[in-house]
């Protein structure tokens, strides 16, 4: 957080921030539309443009590869803004685009906004389960697991395995099945399997067309690349050093949500890739704001900008905070956490 940050009366009371903010929660239908065909469009020309390139070198091709990441990750956020109503009026509307999102992104919309609704209803709280989120211990409970367990969890937030293998692994298999919705009824299963079905006749057609092995050239470095890129938003949205989580006690919404979001303040370029998901500390307390109006917060409430203010270089350095501590109230390294002095340089 921003230590020359001005003090502000409306953010003093985060309940009459969200109050202020109901005016941006007007999605507008025709930028809604262009949005996303300046997202669509490009991502398809890409994908033609890398299968193109095979035959002069694959390397070439996979330049790329990162582009359309991007524009994959973009896609992701228009789907993330359907689940929560906010794309479009027309509740149908933002279900069935997300859905159909949901085929590119391999994420089965309906169950994924179901526990991303239980991720917002208890963000920050210590004693809820801990769904749709970064696996994060307390000091304690990490000190009161078995060795084997505690080795499992460092291996868990080794930066190789959270933002390589986990990513992989969440996107390609774990979204196959409703995993941890299993006895939740209908709703999980049918969500998963209709989405599994789409995809499997995406792929198969584009096979067709174009061959197996090219099509796994050109879709595989963009899914494997897209899928890390989009835990580490998720990941630095709530993993920072100044962020805020309570017991049950003492947690509130509002107050979570704004304190304890950051406001990841990306070169423009990145802001507008991501869909302005960085802004994820306004985007929490009012999740109804189109992602395209946060700027317009920020703009006509300027003091919300040093919030949760994180900058790429400091996102970085939060790789490290692992664990959350009850006694200083705020992230630690492992190193930390067993009595080392944190490393404040900057």
């Amino acid at each position: 957080m921003d230590p020359s940050a001005p003090t502000i009366d409306i953010t003093a009371e985060p309940r009459a921030l969200k109050r202020a903010l109901g005016e941006y929660r007007t999605p507008r239908l025709a930028r809604s539309v262009v949005e996303l065909m300046v997202t669509v469009i490009p991502f398809a020309a890409l994908w033609i443009l890398m299968w193109g390139t095979l035959s002069a070198g694959y390397w070439l091709g996979l330049l790329f590869a990162v582009p359309a990441a991007g524009f994959l990750v973009r896609l992701f956020m228009i789907q993330h803004d359907c689940s929560h109503g906010s794309f479009f009026r027309s509740r149908r509307a933002n279900d069935w685009v997300g859905r159909a999102i949901g085929v590119l992104t391999l994420t089965p919309y309906d169950l994924w906004r179901h526990s991303h609704a239980l991720h917002h209803a208890g963000s920050g709280n210590l004693d809820r389960p801990r769904v749709g989120g970064i696996d994060t211990l307390t000091v304690r409970e990490y000190r009161d697991l078995p060795r084997t367990q505690r080795l499992l969890y460092r291996l868990y937030r080794h930066p190789l395995v959270l933002f390589g293998v986990g990513p992989t692994y969440l996107f390609i298999l774990d979204h196959r099945l409703p995993v941890g919705f299993m006895r939740a009824g209908w709703m999980p299963w049918l969500s998963t399997m209709s989405t599994n079905a789409a995809i499997a006749l995406l792929v198969t057609t584009m096979i067709w067309l174009v061959g197996v092995i090219p099509f796994l050239l050109v879709q595989l470095p963009i899914t494997l690349l897209a899928s890390s890129i989009g835990v580490w938003l998720f990941y630095v949205q709530h993993q920072f050093e100044a962020t805020l989580w309570e017991h049950d006690a003492d947690w509130t919404f509002h107050e979570t949500a704004l304190y304890g979001s950051s406001h990841y303040d990306l070169p423009g370029p990145l802001r507008w890739i991501t869909a302005n998901i960085g802004i994820h500390h306004v985007h929490h307390l009012c999740s109804r704001i189109p992602s395209y109006r946060l700027p317009e917060v920020l703009r006509d409430h300027p003091a919300l900008r040093h919030i949760g203010r994180l900058t790429p270089r400091q996102s970085l350095e939060s790789v490290r905070l692992v664990l959350w501590d009850e006694e200083q109230r705020r992230l630690v390294s492992f190193a930390e956490a067993h009595g080392a002095p944190p490393d404040r340089a900057r």
